[in-house]
């Protein structure tokens, strides 16, 4: 094995894209695996490489990491992104906590009866332009600055950068109504090391389609 980090999930986004978005963002290169069947699943349970019976499954420097939190919380302090002090760490994860709740919702949303998905969809838009977008359009306007947190790229700049662009694959014009987050888009886009993981034939995944959907369902059925 190299020493490159591998990622074992589905082929596609699911809980393991913002671990992807943070390990490109610090511009670290990884090997992946990805599960097509419950088969695989089960052998990973049963070898003992997932604590709680759950991928993401990460695999680090001699560690088998699961749980995204974790593994985030792992990458971002190894590379230098989780703040300078515990102040700067404390506004990060509130930040991250903040965004996690509104992905949450664009994660369920594939799985979604066809009868509630423009309701979900509806859902989503009032989030994100009536709690969640309106926090970091002051955040930054009160910086004055390009980053969220002590005027350095962070862990929540990464999370926050992977959300709009989520949210706007749904409501294109979600950010009309916010400068800062339009200019924050600009800048974030054009990061050296987030500009190549939004090349095509990156590591990044695509929205979630129906074989995706039936993937999950296949590989986690009980």
């Amino acid at each position: 094995m190299s020493g490159k980090p591998r990622l074992t999930y589905l082929n596609g986004r699911g809980r393991m894209e913002p671990i992807r978005w943070l390990l490109a963002a610090a511009g670290v290169e990884f090997e992946e695996v990805f599960l097509e069947t419950k088969e695989q699943y089960d052998k990973l349970i049963k070898d003992g490489l997932l604590l709680f019976q759950q991928v993401p499954l990460v695999e680090i420097d001699g560690m088998k990491m699961v749980q995204t939190r974790a593994i985030l919380s792992y990458i971002a302090g190894k590379y230098n992104l989780y703040g300078k002090d515990l102040k700067e760490r404390a506004l990060i994860d509130m930040y991250v906590e903040g965004i996690s709740d509104l992905m949450q919702m664009i994660l369920m949303f594939p799985f979604s009866p066809l009868e509630t998905k423009e309701k979900n969809l509806d859902s989503i838009k009032e989030r994100a332009t009536n709690r969640y977008f309106p926090v970091f359009e002051k955040v930054l306007k009160q910086q004055g600055q390009d980053f969220l947190v002590g005027n350095k790229f962070s862990w929540a700049d990464v999370q926050l950068i992977e959300a709009i662009l989520a949210v706007e694959e749904k409501i294109p014009a979600v950010l009309s109504g916010f400068p800062q987050l339009q200019a924050f888009k600009t800048k974030m886009s054009n990061m050296p090391t987030i500009k190549k993981f939004l090349q095509p034939g990156s590591p990044r995944k695509p929205p979630p389609d129906d074989h995706y959907v039936e993937t999950v369902l296949k590989v986690f059925k009980k």
